[in-house]
């Protein structure tokens, strides 16, 4: 399984991104701009595919394939996109606080420490629909690892869209996100206009 192993810090800067969207506490260092070349539309256009794919880490193939199922769908394909990569697991497992990052989430996820309507799921990219359950096994509900997250994530507000009891570490998806609920800094359309031309 390929994995980037990128610093960061480093590739926020590299795409001008705040490290809070990815769930970093730390502030990343601002270098001036010095002599920086103005960026063509194509340039502009990929930079925001490698945010998105960084954001919520997905490789090259598997976004494309999110794109192209997200084409298939009806209505807007750029919308369609965001809502599919909020939707999986281990972003959802991210947005209900059960993992400081989405990193962390990934790997929570991939040590089958969570279930989807009392199966246990271990893919990352697993979406989730309207109505489905999503819960940390009873049995790793008492270890320190999500004692910890629960004193760190204690401020993180939850989106609209889901339903969630920390106490208990479950949440139920009430609705599938809209785009104005999606705080994640990507401009859609230029994903779309990069991939359609």
């Amino acid at each position: 399984m390929a994995i980037d192993k990128t610093p960061i810090l480093k590739r926020c800067r590299s795409l001008g991104l705040e490290p809070a969207f990815l769930g970093v506490d730390k502030k990343s260092r601002r270098k001036k701009e010095v002599g920086r070349r103005k960026v063509s539309e194509y340039g502009q256009q990929l930079k925001e595919k490698q945010k998105a794919k960084f954001i919520y880490g997905v490789l090259e193939k598997p976004f494309r394939n999110y794109y192209d199922k997200a084409d298939m769908m009806k209505g807007m394909t750029g919308e369609n996109l965001m809502v599919m990569l909020e939707t999986r697991l281990d972003n959802v497992v991210f947005r209900m606080g059960y993992a400081r990052t989405r990193r962390e989430a990934r790997q929570v996820v991939d040590h089958k420490f969570i279930t989807v309507n009392g199966r246990t799921i271990n893919l990352p990219g697993y979406q989730v629909k309207p109505g489905d359950v999503v819960a940390v096994k009873e049995s790793k509900r008492n270890i320190q690892r999500f004692k910890d997250i629960k004193d760190a994530v204690a401020g993180r507000t939850t989106p609209e869209w889901m339903d969630v009891d920390s106490e208990n570490l479950t949440g139920k998806i009430l609705a599938l996100p809209k785009r104005e609920q999606i705080d994640v800094p990507v401009d859609e359309m230029m994903i779309v206009e990069l991939y359609s031309k």
